[in-house]
C-alpha cells in the first residue's frame, strides 16, 4: 500500500465532530469507520490506516497495516494487534489515523478502546469511553470487552 502524506492527504489531525472521529483524553483524534460504507470523497483521507479485517483489505493510497482480526473474534496474533495500535496512538499525535473493520463497531470499537488505554483511559473504563464519545453500540462481544479490560497501558 503506497504512502502518501503531507497537507494535501493526510497530515494534521482529525476536527471533532466529522464523522467517526474520537478525540482521545491527550487530544490526539483517531476516526473509527466501517469498510462496508462508502468513504465520503469530500472527507479528509488519513495519512494512515490500521485495517482490521480477517482477509487483507483492499488498496488504499495510503500507508496502511493490516491486523489480521475475524469478525466478531480477537486479534489472530496479540502481539502483533498491540504493536499496530501502539503505532497507530504514537501516528496520531500528529497524523490522521484511520482503524477500519467491516462495520466499524465491533473490532473497530475494540480497537478504539485500546488506544484509550494507550492514552491513559483506565482500562475498566475505556468500553465505556468509546462507546459515550464515538459510537454506543461499539465493542460488540463479551470477549472484546474483555480484552480491552486485560488491555494494558503505558509502560506495560
Amino acid at each position: 500500500m503506497e504512502n502518501t502524506t503531507g497537507t494535501e492527504r493526510g497530515g494534521g489531525a482529525w476536527r471533532a465532530g466529522e464523522p467517526g472521529v474520537l478525540v482521545l483524553p491527550s487530544g490526539r483524534s483517531v476516526r473509527g469507520r466501517g469498510l462496508r460504507r462508502p468513504l465520503d470523497p469530500a472527507a479528509p483521507a488519513p495519512a494512515y490506516g490500521l485495517y482490521l479485517l480477517g482477509k487483507p483489505p483492499p488498496g488504499v493510497p495510503w500507508e496502511a497495516r493490516w491486523v489480521r482480526w475475524p469478525d466478531f473474534r480477537l486479534p489472530a496474533d496479540r502481539a502483533d494487534a498491540r504493536t499496530a495500535l501502539a503505532e497507530a496512538w504514537r501516528r496520531a499525535a500528529d497524523e490522521r489515523v484511520e482503524v477500519a473493520c467491516g462495520g466499524g463497531r465491533g473490532r473497530t470499537g475494540t480497537a478504539l478502546a485500546c488506544l484509550a488505554v494507550l492514552d491513559g483511559v483506565p482500562a475498566g473504563e475505556a468500553v465505556e469511553f468509546v462507546r459515550r464519545n464515538y459510537d454506543r453500540h461499539a465493542v460488540e462481544t463479551p470477549w472484546q470487552r474483555r480484552y480491552v479490560r486485560s488491555f494494558t497501558g503505558p509502560g506495560s
